[in-house]
């Protein structure tokens, strides 16, 4: 790895309600064209694990174009979608049309009323981590049946082979070096192994189960750099900065790559039952 911090998934949800509602609204298209969607094989596990059938009714948290939402839908299952995102709500109420039992509402969870003790799973699809524990713990514990599970899902951070990888390092440290950064499957492992550290400890769950599936990608160049712009740290850059660093990576992968190039990370879910005790203490 090219830097030696430890790689840590960075939390987002210190920012105000508002600066996070609308945080991807001007890349939603990018976000609904160039996240993968979770791999079935995660999916199936879950709905395996978690006795999931077409009797339940699922709380999605911050469903953003629907990229879970599509793999639980086909289930025949109830979803209660929340994206704060007006742009990302009308993408995932577009994708979702062929599933009448998908609900999709353009609200936050901090914003949305709880009703309580109704679902038999709350969902939460690289979400998790935008909201703020003292809400996304008590709130989802409240909103889960007695047994019910709290489901997380990640798709972690895509990477190029680490040839490329050291070709567009040289770009990062000219014009972000805090934006140089190579994960490896182990580093990826040590991830969300301390995020499910994080749900058990908030003591709302417990009986955590959690398993990752190796995913690779094929995406053009430009869908690549497509991918990159919707991570937060490139929205957080300054506009003519951001410009000059995809251009020079642009380059940079049209030299050392052929027309696409392959990505790999992992996928992962934590699946946790509600502690009864704490759900109806909070």
């Amino acid at each position: 790895m090219s830097n030696s911090e430890p790689i840590k998934l960075e939390y987002w949800y210190s920012r105000d309600l508002e600066q996070r509602k609308n945080w991807y609204s001007n890349v939603a298209e990018n976000y609904n064209k160039a996240r993968p969607l979770y791999p079935q094989e995660l999916i199936n596990r879950v709905v395996e694990l978690a006795q999931l059938s077409s009797d339940s009714t699922i709380l999605e948290i911050g469903c953003g174009s629907g990229q879970a939402t599509r793999g639980f839908a086909p289930v025949g299952l109830s979803m209660v979608c929340l994206e704060p995102s007006f742009e990302a709500s009308q993408l995932a109420k577009k994708n979702c049309l062929s599933y009448p039992g998908v609900t999709i509402n353009n609200t936050s969870l901090e914003e949305w009323e709880l009703q309580t003790g109704k679902f038999d799973a709350v969902l939460a699809a690289n979400a998790w981590h935008w909201l703020p524990p003292e809400v996304s713990y008590p709130k989802s514990a409240q909103a889960l049946k007695t047994g019910g599970n709290l489901i997380v899902l990640w798709n972690m951070s895509p990477n190029p082979s680490y040839e490329i990888y050291q070709e567009l390092d040289k770009v990062y440290q000219l014009h972000a070096p805090h934006l140089s950064r190579y994960e490896t499957p182990q580093d990826q492992e040590n991830i969300l192994q301390n995020l499910g550290y994080k749900i058990t400890d908030s003591q709302y769950f417990c009986d955590l189960q959690s398993e990752h599936f190796l995913q690779e990608v094929t995406y053009t160049i430009d869908d690549y750099l497509l991918l990159l712009q919707t991570f937060s740290p490139y929205l957080e850059l300054p506009s003519s900065k951001r410009e000059l660093l995809f251009s020079e990576l642009k380059k940079t992968l049209e030299k050392h790559s052929n027309e696409s190039l392959t990505v790999s990370y992992l996928s992962a879910f934590d699946l946790a039952k509600v502690n009864k005790r704490m759900r109806d203490d909070g």
